[in-house]
């Protein structure tokens, strides 16, 4: 095991480049399935999440082979199994995304419940919906069985906007007989790039980007040369990180439209930057006071299906808003648990009441101390590397695997930038 040690109070300065998106990394991996065909894929993060994916494939039968840094060529040819291992497939929430890949080409799927971050309950009744409306039985009984004679396609309404269901009803759809129409689709930059590779291999999926989505099935999928889009989660926490600790920061690779409903948010908190091309720059001197809203009423940073703020960045501007001067209510309405870190902030100093499970009112700007802390996940994880690093005195953090699961390289590219951060073994 190892943990992070942080000395705060150092401003960074300096330029990274933003890494692929984690998000769209995963749903790309399992639809490599979809073909017998060579698939390449590009700018996948160096991250355990896509090292297990990899690894889920191998145990499928696929042949898979790191062609160099964030390159990677997948050939299922010879899969024939269909169980997910269970050891693997607890320990990610993305192993649900080859429900849909194995039923559309083999017919038959079985996995154990996925893993992944507990940040309160997190459906999957979606994703049966979405399946058996396109022919699928499900059985569960300890482990979900997945089974279909042929799919169909249908017009299906998603009863949420669930990114992961909306995936998995993609890769089964573009093998399925006639047309699928999915209502309610998500429409996260992730889900446009698998669409996006999806049609690379052949699909014809129409409506990308809005949240209807129409998929003429066709009878085969061939191989094609995709790059993932850059991780705008990643591009917000950077953005975080150079403002609360009063620093700048140049990132490289962004996506421009991407960073819109960010924009808004971070505008509440005083925090703005420039876009020059594929650049962004967050300057030094922030303002660093929040905007009222008219009549002086506290403004609401709230979470949303895309376009709306991503609920991924909700911890980030919690920690973020304990350095801006005034009061802010943060209102995380997906996740039932996943402000339930707020804790640990408030004994490191932080102002913060929790009203209720979904939403804090933030007051700063407030003095933070190091303290020894614990990473709950991945996003909050990363919201506690930057509570550290704004705080006096030194930080240990334990649980990082959570962190490293999104983040990749995180030491040596915050080292780079002038943090004072190690990580170290403990017993």
């Amino acid at each position: 095991m190892h943990e992070y040690r942080i000395e705060g109070g150092f401003p960074i300065k300096g330029k990274i480049t933003a890494a692929g998106n984690k998000n769209a990394a995963l749903p790309c991996i399992a639809a490599s399935l979809l073909t017998d065909e060579k698939v390449t894929l590009r700018n996948i993060p160096e991250i355990e999440d896509a090292l297990v994916m990899f690894k889920i494939l191998e145990g499928l039968g696929a042949s898979v082979k790191k062609i160099e840094k964030h390159v990677w060529e997948v050939t299922a040819q010879n899969v024939k199994e269909t169980l997910v291992p269970p050891e693997l497939s607890k320990k990610i929430r993305a192993s649900i995304l080859f429900a849909g890949p194995l039923i559309a080409r083999f017919g038959k799927a079985s996995m154990m419940p996925p893993g992944g971050d507990v940040i309160g309950r997190r459906r999957l009744d979606t994703h049966f919906l979405a399946l058996t409306e396109l022919g699928a039985r499900v059985d569960i009984d300890g482990k979900f069985e997945f089974s279909a004679n042929k799919l169909v396609g249908d017009d299906i309404f998603l009863d949420e906007t669930s990114v992961t269901a909306t995936e998995n009803a993609l890769m089964a759809a573009v093998l399925a007989e006639g047309r699928t129409t999915i209502t309610n689709a998500a429409s996260e930059p992730h889900v446009q790039d698998l669409c996006k590779m999806l049609n690379a291999m052949g699909a014809k999926i129409a409506g990308v980007g809005s949240n209807i989505l129409a998929i003429d099935g066709v009878k085969k999928l061939h191989g094609c040369d995709f790059a993932i889009g850059p991780d705008y989660m990643e591009i917000g926490s950077f953005i975080g990180l150079a403002a609360a600790t009063r620093g700048s920061v140049t990132i490289e690779n962004i996506n421009p439209p991407d960073m819109r409903p960010l924009r808004i948010a971070f505008g509440k908190l005083g925090i703005r930057w420039n876009i020059n091309g594929n650049t962004l720059e967050v300057a030094a001197g922030q303002d660093m006071k929040v905007n009222p809203d008219l009549g002086g009423m506290i403004p609401k940073i709230d979470d949303s299906p895309w376009p709306g703020f991503p609920p991924d960045l909700t911890s980030i501007m919690t920690v973020v808003a304990t350095q801006v001067e005034g009061n802010v209510l943060i209102f995380e309405k997906m996740f039932e648990s996943r402000m339930f870190f707020v804790d640990k902030l408030i004994g490191m100093g932080a102002r913060i009441t929790l009203c209720d499970p979904h939403r804090a009112v933030v007051s700063g700007p407030c003095v933070l101390h190091g303290d020894k802390l614990v990473s709950p996940d991945v996003r909050a994880g990363m919201a506690m590397v930057i509570a550290a690093m704004i705080a006096h005195g030194e930080s240990s953090i334990s649980n990082v695997y959570q962190i490293e699961r999104g983040y990749e390289n995180l030491i040596p590219r915050l080292k780079a930038l002038g943090a004072h951060i190690e990580c170290v073994e403990v017993k």
